[in-house]
């Protein structure tokens, strides 16, 4: 099986460290990038301002780390749009998303909501797949993508651009981590935002995806498939262990990724495993 190719090579896309702080996506979305960049979190956290024009409204989704900075550069971009923060949305749990949620609903006196009760907090609300949410002169729906985490959601916008978080980011592709992962679900959501017909992606971390989002989604599914025939052929060639399977797969990968690589390895073979294609037992992995 050849590794399927990624559309997003052609795109004219930011190099990696070159998305500019603030940017306004479309008449509804402004995108302000957080300064937490990593080999993890891209260029950094994306936090989105949505809200109608003139209505004196945003929402804040995906606050990301409580930096005054950061901070400071969401509340001029507030200003930019004449708005004042309304709710302030989280699409999962992760700190580099939701740590600044809660002191952030407090400031703007606005409800935080999301999937995690322990995120949404005492005097938040808990958002259920489905809800549309009428918010800032415009309406979001909530759609379940669970799979990097189980809380994870989605957001989509009138204009039929999804705020997909971490379930698909501008570069690379998401991982999905044991235990916290499940690949099965996963895929599940990504057909999910699919069947949605979005006519934009806007990711957690990297560039927005605006040329041809459906590409990239079914990139992402046949990425999914292409590895588990990489997993499968591994152990076809030998490989007993998660980790003599991840030393096969990502030969050509550094070292230092291959602990991340592991637990992505694990997710992959939980669902194999589940399939019945493989044989789990603790570390010890093999074709039943």
């Amino acid at each position: 099986m050849r590794a399927p190719a990624d559309p997003r090579v052609t795109w004219d896309l930011p190099a990696p460290g070159g998305l500019p702080r603030t940017a306004d996506l479309e008449p509804l979305v402004t995108r302000v990038l957080a300064p937490n960049p990593s080999g993890m979190t891209l260029d950094g956290t994306n936090t989105y301002l949505v809200g109608a024009p003139g209505s004196g409204q945003a929402v804040v989704v995906d606050p990301g780390p409580d930096d005054p900075a950061h901070l400071a550069a969401v509340e001029e971009a507030l200003a930019a749009r004449d708005a004042r923060c309304v709710a302030v949305l989280v699409t999962h749990h992760h700190g580099d998303h939701a740590e600044a949620a809660q002191p952030w609903g407090a400031r703007f006196a606005a409800p935080v909501a999301a999937a995690d009760a322990a995120v949404a907090g005492p005097r938040g609300r808990v958002l259920e797949p489905g809800e549309r949410l009428h918010l800032a002169g415009t309406v979001l729906g909530v759609v379940a993508t669970p799979g990097h985490t189980a809380d994870h959601l989605a957001f989509r916008v009138e204009s039929g651009a999804v705020l997909v978080g971490d379930h698909v980011l501008g570069r690379g592709t998401s991982v999905v981590t044991h235990p916290e992962g499940d690949v099965v679900a996963y895929l599940e959501s990504l057909r999910r935002v699919l069947d949605l017909g979005p006519s934009a992606l806007y990711c957690g971390h990297g560039p927005e995806l605006t040329e041809d989002p459906a590409a990239v989604l079914d990139y992402y599914l046949a990425h999914r498939a292409f590895r588990e025939s990489q997993l499968l052929a591994a152990l076809v060639r030998g490989a007993g262990t998660v980790d003599a399977v991840v030393a096969d797969v990502y030969a050509d990968v550094p070292q230092a990724l291959w602990p991340a690589a592991a637990q992505s390895t694990r997710a992959t073979l939980a669902k194999l495993a589940a399939e019945g294609h493989v044989v789990l037992h603790g570390d010890a992995v093999e074709l039943p």
